[in-house]
């Protein structure tokens, strides 16, 4: 082993075993990581890089077992320690950042305790000395008020600032290797640059060598050194950042790189992995002159929808004693959407994108100003008339898994709104339309009869998509509806609600925290801040010349690769 070396997997093969089948889901890797380095990993859900880091770290489920292979760490090999070894090792010689910190920390125990007792743990020190160690880790993690944050319950910090606590907690022994798995994926554009930052400065600090797991080549462009590009359970692909990055070898590794909206040049239709597989044709570019001409046609009409002045409070209350205070989660945003339009909605968590979506779904009532659907003060229906309504103005969620029953197959579930709304005029014609829906969305006949958890997250989103069409609406809200999806899969569904766009003639809202996904999908886009419409206009002239600086800074956060 060379001296550099810190981790190396030779021929690694891990399976699951149920009692039926054995499934072999990651074939012969081997890769090096070496000290002070950033080694990328990328791939779409299912390609092995979650497998991958949870065998360094023994963690596998009970189903799987490495069935070859070794994972020298040091020149030891873990995959022969005992669980008792490992436990000496895990947060101490090797830490891990996990994808969503809400289920990583304990939500009944404060986030100090939660560090410190990794610290307890693992050295010699003593109660108060931890204290204030950990005081200095949430300092070094750029925490705000760290005495609060110690004292605080995860659910009562942001996300960004949960995300910092699990940093803080896996740098606490000061590891010398930190397996960071998708950490940033939930998180805004521009949370997620400061965390990236962060890990950069911290590992460029204690030298420690990262292994960082992306399903996005742009993003891990940004902070790693060297990278893997993993599908299903192979690494197809490996070397510098600037070789992967410039000249890929691998058409998946190309497809990769591609599916990501391009934010210099407006495609009619993203490439996707299947494109680059089956060497189709890559889409070509919308001309100026045939977006003038779709933009004459959808602005000389009437709006189809027009939001006056409205504002939304929510009162906190405080307790006892203090008095209860006032948010403005909406603040006089006023904007007109016309027939076949796709208005982008864009900003950060907190800012009153999804607040302003369910005043106009009517789910909250605003506490100030209107909103006209084809004239009609929509706000001063009643709960009949409000029915009628849902009929017109649907929502694709932003996670389908959650908005599907797992108890009734989906068939029946994009049945249900046909029935609720009395639309067709027999069962057998509901599922006639079911089935044609089903093929719309690019899944299968036989999927009918399946239920949520036999779909991948692409798979259901599509279901969500065909429940939603299904009641063939004039007005879409799609809130943050493909920010959780692969990369790859989210230029599919992307594609998608772009052709049903075509060929039912719907309308979108569009409310992402992502502007180069807005701006793909967006003829108009408005740039949401602190409840406020701080800026608007044409997508492609917002993008290329904010008026803003907040815009600006969202802008600037995008990854955007080498």
């Amino acid at each position: 082993m060379k001296q550099h070396e810190l981790l190396d997997v030779k021929q690694l093969e891990v399976s699951f075993n149920t009692s039926d089948i054995k499934q072999t889901v990651l074939h012969n890797i081997s890769f090096q990581l070496y000290k002070n380095e950033i080694l990328g990993v990328v791939g779409e859900s299912g390609s092995g890089k979650s497998i991958t880091s949870l065998s360094i770290l023994k963690l596998l489920p009970s189903i799987a077992q490495i069935t070859k292979g070794e994972i020298q760490f040091l020149g030891k090999d873990l995959a022969s320690f005992s669980d008792k070894e490992m436990q000496s090792l895990r947060g101490n010689e090797i830490s891990m950042i996990f994808q969503e910190p809400m289920s990583s920390l304990n939500p009944s125990l404060t986030c100090g305790f939660q560090v410190q007792e990794i610290l307890l743990r693992h050295t010699n020190i003593a109660s108060a000395e931890a204290k204030q160690e950990t005081l200095h880790l949430f300092e070094k993690v750029k925490l705000p008020r760290p005495e609060k944050i110690f004292e605080s319950y995860p659910h009562q910090i942001s996300g960004g600032q949960k995300q910092r606590v699990m940093i803080a907690m896996a740098i606490a022994c000061k590891p010398k290797l930190l397996i960071a798995d998708e950490p940033t994926t939930a998180l805004d554009v521009t949370v997620q640059k400061e965390i990236l930052n962060l890990l950069k400065e911290l590992q460029v600090e204690t030298e420690m060598s990262v292994l960082f797991i992306s399903h996005d080549l742009a993003l891990v462009s940004e902070i790693a050194d060297r990278v893997l590009v993993m599908f299903k359970g192979s690494i197809v692909e490996q070397g510098t950042t600037k070789e992967i990055f410039h000249h890929p070898k691998q058409q998946y590794t190309k497809a990769l790189l591609a599916s990501k909206p391009d934010t210099q040049e407006r495609l009619k239709r993203l490439p996707t992995v299947k494109d680059f597989i089956e060497n189709q044709p890559i889409s070509i570019a919308e001309t100026q002159t045939e977006r003038k001409e779709r933009h004459h046609k959808i602005y000389n009409q009437t709006p189809l929808l027009e939001v006056k002045n409205v504002e939304k409070e929510f009162i906190s209350n405080a307790g006892f004693f203090k008095k209860p205070s006032v948010v403005k989660a909406v603040n006089n945003v006023s904007f007109k959407i016309f027939e076949g339009e796709t208005l982008g909605l864009v900003g950060e968590s907190g800012c009153g994108k999804s607040t302003l979506g369910d005043v106009i779904l009517q789910l909250t009532k605003p506490s100030e100003g209107k909103v006209l659907y084809k004239g009609n003060d929509i706000t001063q229906l009643s709960k009949k008339e409000l029915r009628k309504l849902r009929k017109e103005i649907q929502l694709i969620f932003q996670d389908p898994f959650s908005s599907l029953n797992p108890r009734i197959p989906v068939g029946k579930a994009i049945m249900e709104p046909m029935e609720v709304h009395g639309l067709y005029k027999s069962k057998k014609e509901r599922k006639e339309k079911t089935l044609e829906l089903l093929k719309r969305v690019g899944l299968e006949e036989a999927h009918f009869y399946r239920y949520p958890h036999e779909f991948s997250g692409g798979q259901r989103q599509r279901i969500g998509i065909a429940r939603t069409i299904a009641v063939e609406p004039k007005l879409i809200i799609c809130d943050e509806s493909v920010s959780a999806l692969d990369i790859s899969v989210q230029a599919q569904v992307l594609n998608l609600l772009n052709e049903l766009k075509e060929k039912f003639g719907f309308t979108y809202i569009f409310i992402s925290h992502d502007l180069a996904v807005v701006k793909f999908m967006a003829d108009q886009l408005l740039v949401m801040h602190k409840g406020e419409i701080v800026e608007r206009g044409d997508a492609d002239v917002v993008y290329a010349h904010p008026e803003k600086e907040y815009t600006q800074q969202l802008i600037d956060a995008i990854p955007k690769g080498l």
